[in-house]
């Protein structure tokens, strides 16, 4: 059997809105199972985004550090953010949030890995990019809310795939891009997807 996850749509013989925010949706689906069998699903519906694993020329992954209120953490992340500016291709909406969150410019970008955040109650997608030949840049734009005194620092990606198996990085873009650009790194990143390759 070929190991690749396949589009495939079940029948929804119901669907009820149960709240609608700023970001996200959050609908019941009754869904049509296997035997004739009906069973309701929560989904949080997400528009989906994307993170930016910023590799400089010494190897050192680009992450900052930031208030995340769900878990009541401060966490290091890649520089990220919602697929919310419309028309915005995938790379662009990256690189805006690297300049934006970090300061910084690419001039190459590989896709790195796709993740689904958490399959069994959300549709949210992201995609991590590899970002590499970084500039930095002075950028206008104004950081509020959890942004503000956001640090950046510069970890070897060795020590960062330590700290993400050792529990110390928990952040989903963050784990799987670091283990993601390690992985690649053994064949020189000579393996990976360019910036533009389709999503599934």
């Amino acid at each position: 059997m070929r190991i690749e996850d396949t589009p495939e749509a079940w029948d929804v013989v119901d669907s009820k809105e149960r709240f609608r925010g700023h970001v996200i949706t959050v609908v019941t689906d009754s869904v049509k199972m296997p035997r004739d069998e009906v069973a309701e699903r929560d989904v949080v519906v997400h528009p989906g985004s994307v993170a930016v694993l910023a590799l400089d020329d010494r190897e050192r992954v680009l992450m900052i550090r930031q208030y995340r209120h769900p878990t009541r953490m401060l966490m290091w992340e890649l520089p990220a953010g919602i697929r919310d500016v419309e028309g915005e291709s995938l790379v662009d909406g990256a690189a805006r949030e690297l300049a934006e969150e970090a300061g910084y410019r690419a001039d190459t970008w590989h896709t790195l890995v796709d993740l689904r955040s958490s399959p069994g109650m959300t549709d949210e997608r992201i995609r991590v990019f590899l970002a590499r030949d970084l500039t930095k840049i002075e950028t206008d734009f104004v950081h509020r809310h959890e942004e503000i005194d956001m640090p950046v620092e510069w970890v070897p990606l060795p020590d960062a795939v330590e700290k993400a198996l050792m529990g110390m990085i928990h952040n989903s873009p963050a784990v799987a891009g670091i283990l993601a650009a390690y992985a690649a790194s053994v064949e020189g990143f000579a393996l990976l997807r360019p910036a533009d390759a389709p999503e599934a």
